[in-house]
């Protein structure tokens, strides 16, 4: 008997880790592109049950509203990539971690970042997946 090979994609399995941010909770806006604050209205591949609030951790692709900016950004709906949380989340190596604040990185819808460069540190977790995030950065804990 022959083995049965799947076919399509490879897919790499991305550890869970602890959800730090929800629907509602503020980010600031670690980049450049012109945005200060935004607040998370959805959490994009969240499956959820009714009336549970979608949840994000670091790495997490989420829609934001650009709440404090500039004036031509102000009210936009935006993706973004929450690069720190404030919650405590364990890696699998055992080590834990967490951030002073909740920060994201706007993106477009390809993935690429709207800024140029990433002010403070990004989790590890969000650079393995947006390689783009890792390489404009100044430090990744």
């Amino acid at each position: 008997m022959g083995t049965r090979r799947k076919s399509g994609k490879k897919v790499t399995t991305n550890s869970r880790t602890s959800y730090g941010v929800q629907n509602g909770t503020r980010l600031l806006i670690a980049d450049n592109s012109g945005a200060k604050i935004a607040q998370i209205i959805n959490v994009d591949h969240y499956k959820g049950r009714q009336r549970r609030l979608p949840k994000a951790t670091v790495g997490s692709v989420v829609t934001v509203t650009i709440k404090k900016g500039k004036p031509e950004l102000r009210g936009n709906i935006l993706k973004c990539v929450v690069v720190r949380q404030k919650r405590i989340f364990r890696r699998i190596d055992g080590t834990r971690l967490c951030f002073e604040d909740n920060a994201g990185v706007i993106i477009s819808k390809e993935g690429e970042p709207k800024g140029t460069e990433i002010r403070g540190p990004i989790a590890r977790e969000a650079a393995e997946s947006f390689p783009r995030l890792a390489s404009i950065s100044s430090l990744i804990i």
